[in-house]
Parts: C-alpha cells; sequence; structure tokens
C-alpha cells in the first residue's frame, strides 16, 4: 500500500521535470507545456523510498515515460541520476531521482513484470491523520506469473538513447520504454521479453512502458 500526505512540495514534481527531462536524450517535448497523464506507485518492500512512475505529455504529441524514486538522503553514487531536491511539508527534504539509477525501483520494477505484479493500492493521509483510500485511474501490469525468478539488478549499467533507457548486467536487461507509442502495443517489445503494459485515464489499451529480457 502506498500511503501519500496531503500537503505541498516545493518546488513541485512538475517544476522539478520541467528543468531535468530537456537534458534527457529521448525527450523531444516543450518542458514548460508539461502535464501530467496520470501517475503508478510501486511499494518499496523496506517502506523507506518512495517509487512513483509518471506518464506524462509536452506538446509534441508523444507521451513520456518517467519513473522517479523518493528518498530522506541522496542516493549513494548516484548524483548523475538526480532530478533535484524538493521540501515536503510532512517528510521534510526529499531527493528525487531517476528511477533508472535506483537500484530500489530497478529491483521492485523487474519483480512487477517477472511476477505479474501490478501498481500498489494507495491511501491519502491528511493533516489530521485521517487515512481514505485514492481512486487509481493508472494502472500497471506485468506480464510473468506468481513464483518466477526475478534477476539481480542492483549492480547494472545504465545508457539512454532516443527511446529508451536500458539497464543492463551480465545476466538481464531491464528496459524502461521512454516516449511511448500509444498506438502500437507490442512494436516495444524485444522477442522473448516480459512486459509491463499500463493504461491511464483516456488510454484504455494497454501500452508496453518497460521490458525484462533474461
Amino acid at each position: 500500500m502506498a500511503l501519500m500526505h496531503r500537503t505541498t512540495m516545493s518546488p513541485s514534481k512538475l517544476e522539478l521535470l520541467a528543468g531535468w527531462l530537456p537534458s534527457q536524450p529521448w525527450f523531444g517535448g516543450d518542458a514548460s507545456a508539461l502535464a501530467s497523464l496520470g501517475a503508478y506507485r510501486f511499494d518499496d518492500p523496506e517502506g523507506e523510498v518512495g517509487l512513483e512512475g509518471h506518464l506524462l505529455e509536452a506538446g509534441d504529441g508523444k507521451v513520456y515515460h518517467v519513473p522517479l524514486s523518493y528518498r530522506g538522503a541522496p542516493l549513494d553514487e548516484g548524483e548523475e541520476f538526480l532530478v533535484g531536491t524538493s521540501e515536503h511539508g510532512v517528510l521534510g527534504t526529499r531527493w528525487i531521482s531517476d528511477g533508472a539509477g535506483d537500484p530500489v525501483f530497478r529491483a521492485v520494477l523487474a519483480s512487477a513484470i517477472a511476477l505479474g505484479g501490478h501498481e500498489a493500492e494507495e491511501q491519502v493521509q491528511d493533516a489530521e491523520g485521517a487515512v481514505v483510500p485514492r481512486e487509481i485511474v493508472t494502472r500497471v501490469t506485468g506480464s510473468g506469473e506468481p513464483g518466477a525468478p526475478v534477476p539481480e539488478l542492483w549492480a547494472a549499467s545504465v545508457a539512454s538513447d532516443a527511446s529508451r533507457t536500458d539497464v543492463t548486467t551480465g545476466f538481464a536487461t531491464l528496459g524502461i520504454l521512454r516516449a511511448l507509442d500509444v498506438s502500437a502495443e507490442t512494436a516495444a517489445a524485444p522477442v522473448g521479453a516480459q512486459v509491463l503494459r499500463a493504461t491511464w485515464r483516456g488510454q484504455d489499451r494497454p501500452v508496453v512502458i518497460a521490458t525484462l529480457t533474461v
């Protein structure tokens, strides 16, 4: 279960991303026109790291997939993946990083794909401590099955091109699709790969947003 707080972040996620996205090789939109289409969340088994995947538009007709991790301290050796810091109204300073560079995000994403997992349930806590369920409008589903092996991706190389980011070890490759083709579900997946598919408001046909090849 993912617990969110009804509070503020300064700067906001979109403000941080507007400054970071133009430096990424797979982003070709207008950062000043950035808008959210939806987001999915995963649970960190240790309960320490916030894990969230954003689906964005930026005025160029594409849908951009941006996984993020949120930590209470800098990611070890993760300066190159840092999106920025933000002041959370409840949790204080949060270090926000590209999920491709965060070992926890990589592990949870690979697990969701390999085991046929899905997004976390979401609840929101207000300033008085009341917790209420939050409607989920962005859903993700892995193509694997419970009990399947999950590759270790803690130590890996990370490289991006014009459409994707690949996280690679000697035994597996986790592909994060960045500039999504919402009109063709199967074209983005390598032959034999397991996949994570997503739907969101206005996009009822599942779209491949990540792949896992072992």
